[in-house]
C-alpha cells in the first residue's frame, strides 16, 4: 500500500526541476529558436547557393527534436508519474513499430497480447513503485518474459520460424521497453556525489522552503575529509529529472555531431551494408565532440568533471551502438524507417533507439557509483 501511495504523492524527489535544470533546458530551447531562424533565414535564399536536399533534411530533424523536447518538458511538469506514463506511451508506440516492422504469424498474436498489455505496462508500474522494486524489474523481461514469450508461441502449435519469431519478439520488448523504461527510473535513485558540499547556511531557498534541514544534516552537507584527506560522498541535492535531461541532451548531441563531422570529414564507412553514412571520421569526432559538451554540463549532474567526461563518452558510444544496431534491422527487413509519425523523418523508434541503448547502461553506471544501494 505504502508503494502504490508514493507511486501517485509525486514525492520521489524533493527538489524536481533545480536551477542548473532550468538553465539547461533554457540552452538548449534557446539553442532550437536560433536554429529554427538559421533554417528560415537559408530558405530565403537563392537555389543553387544551399544544399536543398540537406537543409529540407535538417528542417525535418529540428521538427524531431522540438516534439521530442516539447514532451519532454510536458513529462516533467507531470512529474514523476507523468514522466513514466509519458515513457510507457513511447515505449507501446515504439515496440508496436517494431512489431509491424517484422511480419507476424497467427502463432504469435495471444503472445503479443502478453507483451503489450501484461509486461510492457508490469514494467513500468513497477518503475513507478520506486526502487523497492528494483530487484523485480531488473529481472522482470530478461527472465520471466524471455521464458514466457517462447513457451506461449510453442503452445500455439505453429513450429514455423519458431526461433526467428520468439528471437524476434523478445528483441523488440528487451529494447523497446525494458531498455528505455530505464530512462524514467533514473528519476527514483537515492543519489550521492563526491563533489565539495554547500557551507552552513548556504541551502537554496527551495531546499530550505521544502524540506526543514536540521543542524546535523547540514553538517552532513558539508566537506567531511577522511584520514587521507580525501572528501567523503555525500547526499546529493540536485536535481533527478535534470539527471534525465542530460542523458537526453548527451544522446542527441551524440548524433549530431556524429552526423556533422560525418559530412565533414567522412571516407571510410563502418559497415557500409548496414548504414553507408555512419563513418569512422563521424563516430570518432561526434564521440570526441559529444564527451567535451558532456564535460562542461558537468554542474547539472552529481558527476564531477572527469566524470562527467566518462559518463558522457560512455553514452555518446551507446548512442551509436543503437543507431547502428537499428539500422541492422531495418535492413534485415528491407525498410528505410521504422514508421512515419514524424513527417518525412522515420518514427518514434528510429528517434529512441540511442536513447534505448544508453539508458540502461546509463542507469547502471550512475546506481552503482553514486547511489545508496
Amino acid at each position: 500500500m505504502f508503494a502504490f501511495e508514493t507511486f501517485f504523492s509525486h514525492e520521489h524527489q524533493p527538489v524536481w526541476l533545480n536551477p542548473p535544470t532550468l538553465i539547461m533546458l533554457g540552452v538548449v530551447l534557446g539553442l532550437l529558436m536560433i536554429a529554427n531562424l538559421v533554417v528560415v533565414i537559408l530558405k530565403r535564399q537563392p537555389e543553387g547557393n544551399i544544399n536543398a536536399a540537406m537543409l529540407r533534411r535538417f528542417d525535418l530533424r529540428l521538427r524531431a527534436w522540438w516534439m521530442m523536447c516539447v514532451i519532454l518538458i510536458a513529462g516533467f511538469l507531470l512529474r514523476y508519474m507523468g514522466t513514466v506514463l509519458l515513457f510507457w506511451a513511447v515505449s507501446f508506440w515504439a515496440l508496436r513499430e517494431f512489431v509491424t516492422m517484422t511480419p507476424t504469424r497467427r502463432g504469435d498474436h495471444r503472445a503479443l497480447f502478453w507483451v503489450f498489455f501484461i509486461f510492457t505496462p508490469l514494467q513500468y508500474v513497477l518503475v513507478g513503485l520506486g526502487r523497492e522494486f528494483y530487484g523485480l524489474y531488473s529481472i522482470m523481461i530478461p527472465v520471466y518474459g524471455s521464458l514466457f514469450i517462447p513457451a506461449r508461441i510453442a503452445m500455439s502449435g505453429d513450429h514455423k520460424r519458431f526461433l526467428e519469431r520468439s528471437a524476434k519478439i523478445s528483441v523488440g520488448l528487451l529494447i523497446c521497453v525494458y531498455a528505455l523504461s530505464y530512462a524514467p527510473a533514473l528519476l527514483d535513485l537515492e543519489l550521492r556525489t563526491w563533489k565539495p558540499a554547500p557551507k552552513s547556511g548556504s541551502l537554496s531557498t527551495e531546499q530550505e522552503t521544502e524540506t526543514p534541514v536540521t543542524p546535523a544534516e547540514i553538517d552532513d552537507l558539508q566537506e567531511a575529509p577522511t584520514s587521507g584527506g580525501m572528501v567523503q560522498q555525500r547526499p546529493w541535492t540536485g536535481s533527478n529529472a535534470g539527471l534525465l535531461f542530460y542523458l537526453v541532451v548527451i544522446v542527441q548531441l551524440s548524433d549530431v555531431f556524429q552526423y556533422i563531422w560525418g559530412k565533414l570529414l567522412g571516407h571510410r564507412v563502418i559497415a557500409p551494408e548496414i548504414n553507408a553514412s555512419r563513418t569512422w571520421e563521424g563516430f570518432v569526432g561526434g564521440v570526441a565532440t559529444t564527451t567535451i559538451f558532456g564535460t562542461l554540463l558537468w554542474w547539472a549532474t552529481p558527476f564531477r568533471l572527469w566524470e562527467a567526461a566518462c559518463m558522457s563518452l560512455i553514452i555518446a558510444i551507446m548512442a551509436f551502438a543503437g543507431g547502428m544496431t537499428l539500422s541492422a534491422v531495418k535492413r534485415d527487413r528491407g525498410v528505410a524507417d521504422t514508421g512515419t509519425l514524424v513527417q518525412g523523418h522515420a518514427g518514434v523508434l528510429d528517434r529512441i533507439d540511442s536513447i534505448c541503448f544508453a539508458a540502461p547502461v546509463f542507469f547502471h553506471l550512475t546506481r552503482y557509483f553514486f547511489s545508496e544501494i
